[in-house]
């Protein structure tokens, strides 16, 4: 891997042009063919990229396959927009709702809301709306109508009689707030609209800003809530998270910069990492994938993986310039050390990305793909591209000097001196040190271990936990939380019947029941169901007395009400009842409680004539993805170590290289699980790829430090000599973009999207505690496990040299 420990660059005279690999020299000798067609799918796929579209999709957020969606997916029809809907309170700034100027102003924005693109308008509710009905008792019986009075002008008689309907039609804490001062517009989406073009939730967002703007200019206060909001403010963000980025890739670029003092070459690193940034971004669109919010990291990790690898390419290529090696010599010689390992570890990276997809959720999938995408378009532009064009252009002179400063350091005047910071790392060959090191990172993962115990999965905090908890969205929230009993957050159970037979006295009896465990749950709000319609026609039926708010035996009596049931509480056929639980949040806890009492209640009570399903609404859709989060997690890390394990050992074929390489990675994520249990951070959608990302990402600078170690205790040095020299070699890039990349990645923490503060600080974590098990660890563990003095008498010194071999001769690192 490195010229001075495994082999000196042998001068311009001495090289072969006609040594190395087929591939190498097919690559060298066309080289012009190299950029010349690595410059055409450049240009082409950069046309693409303009195609590429930003999009979220309700849709693409289930957990496909998962009981409760197969559950809604069958009863979907009768439960439009149940689940994806949006709620506006409309709030007056002085006085009640009930005066003519607030109503005229609901009224118009009503009306305008009821025409945008996506509106489920049959399911839409307001006090404008006919479907909001009341029901009362008198002289002739059960009467009732919609709650806005036929020919409403304003009228002191008509606002008394509108004021009448509302307390009649138990929309009180629904629709409108307890205080009369504000009214709320239900408006259920449809995910495609008639054309069956998907919801376009930039541009709704975008109206609905429009109308905020336009209506409080009237002397109202506008609070809006719903999966539509968020998604939208999340795609509006972002263009302050492509602030981010460039902050980002600047910082990697001035320090680069400073360490190699080189113009030509630290641009082509990053030209490169860019490069493969614009590929991805170019095949997605190509392959008919879009970037989503939570996708839309995936081009910095790429291009975070591509400055590291390519950092160690240009790293190699300095010294070996500095040791007198022709630029063209150098090139190759690079090439041929380091492709097999970078590709190794690309592979590594890759396969940390692709496990996601046991993950059944459609957006999860989709980060997947393209981030394995763009992890494949890596080997092109930083394992092939950059070397081809550093052997065009060099470095400069005094940069390959400096390259080796620290190597000369050691051979000045004839002693062995060793640079001051290297010789530290340097330490952890030694027995105390190590004993040490082991010792420290075993106490570490034990007590790590122990706090994520408390890792929960899913939402920890009300509201939308992707943005800011003073971002506008969460303080609209706790309006509407604060101000009625319906919440945006909606637990839907689904009770199907057979046909004509969801008033069954006895079915009835049973969702109250459940019902009132469901309320005396923490968490839970209100629930509603056609019961409180069926208590309520008993009271009628008894002239009003309230003492009568019970279900009646009398099965014609029931009947006799479903004609003023709420349509979200049954269906047209008397096939589906529901209960809709309105939670005041969506958090882990809230959310598994519900989702285990509706369950075991199915269990005890499930018949013929009804049974209890989960789960729709928002809640209930969040309630499946956790489950589905929470059981994929193991076996996502689970696959992702046996991929890196089995990788490491076609690499080294030691399993005690294995071991030292690994360990550091298992002590990573679980200390960024007892991270996220201290920055009160849960397993969900947004945060679950980062602990898998970390380890196909980790294992990269084991890669690159064990390949070099083991190619000197190869050549006969000792265990200390040899981790000296892969320090001088490939440490110095580890700590580089180590620190560099974690810098880079930890300034996401001041985005205003939540979802990527916390990705970058768990981010910036992995980076730089990968690159300390690297360099203190693996080590450490090395002088237990590579230099015990049975090794050489060992059968495993076969396969070390096995690997240390390959690391010279095929190239791995």
């Amino acid at each position: 891997m490195m010229s001075s420990p495994v082999s000196p660059a042998p001068a311009a005279e001495a090289f072969d042009p006609r040594s190395g690999s087929l591939a190498e020299r097919l690559l060298f000798s066309r080289r012009w063919l190299v950029v010349a067609l690595c410059l055409a799918a450049t240009l082409l796929l950069g046309w693409q990229a303009t195609r590429l579209q930003l999009a979220a999709s309700f849709e693409r957020m289930l957990p496909g396959g998962h009981p409760y969606i197969e559950n809604l997916r069958n009863y979907e029809k009768q439960l439009s927009g149940s689940s994806n809907a949006l709620r506006i309170a409309v709030a007056a700034r002085q006085g009640s709702i009930l005066e003519p100027r607030f109503l005229d102003t609901l009224r118009r924005l009503n009306d305008e809301v009821y025409v945008l693109p996506g509106v489920d308008r049959a399911y839409m509710k307001s006090l404008y709306m006919s479907a909001v009905r009341w029901v009362a008792v008198t002289e002739d019986g059960l009467d009732g109508g919609p709650v806005m009075p036929d020919g409403f002008d304003g009228s002191d008689a008509k606002l008394a009689q509108l004021r009448q309907n509302i307390e009649r039609s138990g929309q009180i804490g629904q629709l409108v707030a307890a205080d009369f001062r504000s009214s709320i517009l239900l408006v259920p989406l449809l995910d495609r609209d008639a054309a069956g073009a998907p919801l376009d939730y930039q541009r709704m967002n975008r109206q609905l800003e429009e109308l905020r703007t336009k209506y409080e200019a009237e002397g109202v206060d506008i609070h809006i809530v719903g999966f539509a909001k968020v998604a939208g403010d999340l795609i509006d963000g972002l263009r302050q998270v492509l602030v981010f980025f460039a902050v980002a890739i600047a910082i990697c670029t001035a320090v680069l910069y400073w360490y190699t003092r080189c113009v030509r070459s630290t641009l082509l690193v990053v030209v490169c990492s860019l490069v493969a940034v614009v590929w991805l971004l170019g095949l997605l669109p190509l392959l008919g994938f879009a970037l989503n919010p939570y996708s839309i990291l995936v081009p910095f990790l790429v291009f975070a993986i591509g400055m590291s690898h390519g950092a160690q390419k240009m790293n190699g290529i300095m010294q070996d310039i500095g040791r007198g090696a022709r630029k063209l010599v150098a090139a190759r010689l690079t090439f041929r050390r380091l492709f097999l390992a970078g590709l190794t570890a690309l592979l590594a990276d890759a396969v940390g990305f692709a496990v996601l997809m046991v993950i059944r959720i459609p957006v999860i999938q989709d980060l997947a793909v393209a981030a394995s995408l763009g992890v494949g378009v890596l080997v092109f532009t930083n394992l092939v591209l950059l070397p081809v064009l550093l052997s065009y252009t060099g470095v400069s002179r005094a940069a390959a000097e400096r390259s080796l400063r620290a190597e000369r350091l050691d051979a000045s005047d004839g002693a062995p001196r060793k640079h001051g910071f290297w010789a530290f790392l340097d330490l952890f060959t030694e027995r105390r040190w190590a004993t040490r090191a082991v010792v420290g990172a075993a106490v570490l993962g034990v007590s790590g271990f122990m706090v994520s115990l408390n890792l929960k999965v899913g939402d920890l905090d009300p509201g939308a936990p992707e943005l800011r908890a003073d971002s506008r969205y969460n303080r609209d929230n706790a309006y509407v939380i604060g101000h009625y009993a319906a919440s945006s957050d909606v637990y839907t159970v689904m009770i199907p019947t057979p046909k004509d037979r969801c008033s069954q006295y006895s079915t009835l009896l049973r969702v109250a029941a459940l019902e009132s465990q469901l309320r005396a749950l923490p968490g839970v709000e209100s629930t509603v169901s056609f019961v409180g319609t069926a208590k309520s026609g008993q009271v009628g039926f008894a002239e009003g007395n309230p003492k009568w708010y019970e279900l009646s035996r009398d099965q014609a009596a029931i009947n006799s009400v479903t004609q003023y049931a709420p349509r979200e509480t049954l269906d047209a056929q008397c096939s589906l009842l529901t209960i809709q639980a309105y939670l005041t949040d969506h958090k882990a806890d809230t959310l598994s409680a519900i989702a285990a009492t509706v369950d075991a209640f199915a269990a005890q009570h499930d018949s013929e004539d009804a049974r209890f399903l989960s789960a729709a609404g928002n809640a209930g859709i969040e309630a499946a993805t956790n489950i589905v989060v929470r059981d994929a997690n193991r076996q996502m890390l689970a696959l992702v170590y046996a991929a890196v394990v089995v990788l490491c050992y076609v690499t080294f074929r030691s399993w005690r290289a294995v071991l030292c390489a690994v360990l550091p990675l298992v002590l990573t994520s679980i200390l960024c699980e007892a991270l996220m249990v201290a920055l009160g951070i849960g397993v969900k959608v947004a945060t679950l790829p980062v602990v898998a990302l970390g380890v196909g990402i980790g294992v990269d600078y084991a890669l690159y430090v064990l390949s070099v170690t083991l190619a000197n205790l190869k050549a006969g040095k000792s265990l200390s000599e040899a981790y000296y020299g892969a320090l001088l070699f490939t440490g110095k890039v580890v700590v580089l973009t180590g620190i560099t990349l974690g810098i880079a990645v930890a300034t996401w923490a001041f985005s205003p999207i939540k979802f990527q503060g916390d990705m970058g600080i768990l981010l910036a974590f992995m980076f730089v505690w990968n690159m300390l098990g690297a360099l203190i660890l693996l080590p450490a563990l090395s002088y237990f496990l590579l230099a015990r003095p049975d090794v050489s008498a060992g059968t495993d010194e076969a396969s070390l040299s096995v690997a240390a071999e390959r690391t010279t001769a095929e190239a791995p690192l």
